[in-house]
């Protein structure tokens, strides 16, 4: 029987969302340029996408922005893209020779079509792709298949490649999660838990129900073959996984949506909103709270700064007493051996 080397190797591409490359406003500027007029992220016509937000929108937010990624900034640069090339290492030491492992992001450095072209050079037989997004979106996994298969679609020979979609129930996922919960838990005692996700706007959801089966509401109390796919309903699929695993009861946490943008046109955004919610808790007798970002599996600015430092500081000035943020799983060694596993499985 002839060898796995023989054959050739598989190719193993991780993707997360995207960082600037430095904290400076023109690299910002330019990261948040070709992310906010993604069609998958802004779906408005690209006649008024792009003048909207390369002419307006951009070039107001990145200067404040700018400000905040120097907060984030560390010796190795930016945290999302060092936890990425750190798991990328240590995936690659874990699935040996038989595998090659590349990371791209799919907004700036290092991008898709540069970690493509390293598995295309080394002759891989098939190509695997996790999108680093444990519940499916359109605007970010759909964003990130979108783009593999418009530059592979440029190759003479497309290999054999397939994408892992979601991995809202992987083992794992929720396991290291529980990990780092219980090690914070072990540490104070909380009267309450918060999932909070990134939000994205409802519309999103509703455009993918499958058969208008979406209502935006009790519809998302069981994941199922119709829902699957909803990112709401993975939401609060994570959350339930996550709550048993940490052996909490439904009362005990509560799933929250963070980092929606303000519309003059009110569009809306997946609720609760963290920000609103967390508000309300002091007055409910709720003043210790363990806060998890289960949207992300590396730390960044949505969970460094918006969730760590932000929220508190809201949870503070309405009177809470102790508010603490769950590290994201990063390269934690439980979290390597599952997305080792989950590579292995497809």
């Amino acid at each position: 029987m002839p060898s796995s080397a023989s054959q050739g190797r598989t190719g193993v591409l991780l993707v997360n969302l995207g960082t600037p490359d430095s904290p400076r406003t023109p690299d910002v500027r330019r990261y948040l340029n070709e992310f906010l007029t993604d069609a998958r992220v802004i779906d408005m016509p690209a006649a008024i996408r792009y003048p909207l937000f390369r002419g307006l929108v951009v070039p107001l937010r990145a200067p404040k922005s700018a400000k905040i990624y120097q907060q984030l900034w560390t010796d190795r640069g930016s945290p999302l893209l060092y936890h990425g090339l750190d798991l990328q290492k240590l995936v690659q030491e874990e699935l040996g020779q038989d595998y090659l492992v590349a990371f791209g992001m799919r907004y700036q450095n290092p991008s898709i079509e540069s970690a493509l072209e390293q598995l295309r050079d080394a002759a891989v037989d098939r190509i695997i792709v996790l999108p680093l997004f444990p519940q499916y979106a359109a605007a970010s996994t759909g964003s990130v298949q979108e783009k593999v298969m418009e530059i592979v679609s440029k190759w003479w020979i497309v290999p054999t490649i397939s994408f892992i979609s979601t991995f809202v129930e992987d083992p794992a996922f929720i396991g290291t999660f529980a990990t780092l919960g219980k090690a914070e838990m072990a540490k104070h005692a909380y009267d309450h838990v918060v999932f909070s996700y990134h939000g994205i706007p409802e519309r999103h959801v509703l455009k993918g129900s499958h058969k208008s089966y979406c209502k935006l509401g009790s519809c998302c109390a069981s994941y199922n073959k119709n829902n699957r796919y909803c990112y709401r309903a993975q939401c609060f699929e994570t959350s339930r996984q996550l709550g048993k695993a940490l052996g909490l009861k439904p009362d005990q946490y509560t799933t929250t949506f963070q980092s929606r943008l303000q519309s003059r046109l009110r569009d809306p955004w997946l609720q609760p909103y963290t920000d609103e919610v967390i508000k309300e808790f002091p007055a409910k007798g709720i003043h210790n709270v363990l806060a998890f970002s289960p949207a992300f599996v590396a730390d960044c600015l949505e969970t460094t700064i918006e969730v760590g430092e932000e929220f508190k500081e809201m949870f503070e000035e309405a009177g809470g007493k102790h508010w603490q943020l769950v590290p994201s799983l990063n390269s934690h060694p439980q979290w390597v051996r599952g997305v080792a596993d989950m590579i292995r499985r497809n």
